[in-house]
């Protein structure tokens, strides 16, 4: 298995209500993917980190194996939502892959 998680912080331009609106629509989007992208066996995106976090949202993935996780970075439907729903809005993104 190979886990796939990434942090990501937005944009300092937007407003508490259109954080949490793109939030669901981010976690919409990911969880989605479920079923959709051969090999991907979990995703969660944590969408309320604690005060003390300094980032504002987590993607948490398991693959099956790293070809897997390379099909997902490629996979049509992970693209979409990746350059609609999440890359516009961010200012930073923080990536860790591993085989668990």
């Amino acid at each position: 298995m190979v886990k796939h998680v990434i942090l990501w912080t937005f944009r300092e331009q937007y407003y508490a209500a259109q954080i949490e609106e793109m939030k669901a629509d981010i976690k919409k989007g990911l969880e989605g993917l479920k079923g959709v992208v051969p090999g991907l066996v979990e995703i969660h995106v944590i969408t309320d980190p604690l005060p003390s976090s300094n980032c504002d949202l987590m993607l948490d993935s398991t693959f099956e194996s790293v070809e897997a996780l390379k099909g997902y970075s490629e996979h049509p439907a992970h693209v979409a939502v990746a350059n609609e729903k999440v890359r516009p809005f961010m200012a930073s993104r923080i990536c860790m892959d591993y085989e668990a």
